[in-house]
């Protein structure tokens, strides 16, 4: 078991180290339903933090299998009107890849904290998801639209965390904390610009 100490420490240089993923730079079209949707499935990023969710959800099981998500895609949400709204917002980038690091390592770990903890965390990384996406999106009803579809995206994306994480069960376990552990290491390299 790694030290908590150590764990925040290594979070925290990852962190001051991190470059920006720059899918979240307003590249694209952000006009549609289908464009909203597609734009977590073409980055790695996303795919892997929303996944790492839906995994960690399942390890808990009961009411983190609806509750995490769920929080996921409302703050996510929330975030994403300030974007929209221009409010400013420091370590948006480093965050994101945080998130990607940090829900990879609560898989691969099997943290189990209890589920407002669980939302707590998982709320501030789809905090800085969602202001990501909501600067790029215009302000129009096709915003509206863009913003509906990314949802959409991301919950099945959760689910499809979970369906793995349940299909496992406890005998398989230690499969969802490998992946995990991929999660985790994906945005290490994305950090570090390997990736």
């Amino acid at each position: 078991m790694i030290p908590a100490k150590r764990l925040c420490l290594s979070a925290i240089l990852l962190m001051a180290a991190a470059m920006p993923a720059y899918a979240h730079v307003g590249v694209g079209t952000t006009s549609s339903l289908m464009a909203g949707f597609m734009h977590p499935l073409s980055g790695l990023d996303h795919m892997t933090a929303m996944i790492a969710v839906g995994l960690w959800a399942a390890l808990k099981g009961g009411r983190a299998i609806w509750a995490w998500p769920l929080a996921f895609i409302g703050v996510l949400l929330g975030g994403a009107a300030l974007g929209m709204a221009h409010v400013p917002m420091p370590f948006v980038e480093p965050g994101i890849l945080a998130s990607v690091v940090a829900l990879g390592l609560l898989v691969a770990l099997a943290v189990d904290l209890p589920v407002s903890a669980g939302v707590a965390i998982i709320g501030l990384f789809a905090l800085f998801h969602g202001r990501a996406h909501g600067t790029e999106v215009p302000e129009n009803a096709g915003g509206l639209e863009y913003m509906a579809g990314f949802a959409i995206a991301t919950a099945l994306l959760h689910a499809v965390g979970i369906a793995a994480g349940l299909s496992l069960g406890q005998r398989l376990r230690g499969l969802a904390r490998v992946a995990g552990a991929a999660c985790a290491a994906i945005g290490v390299g994305l950090a570090f610009g390997v990736v």
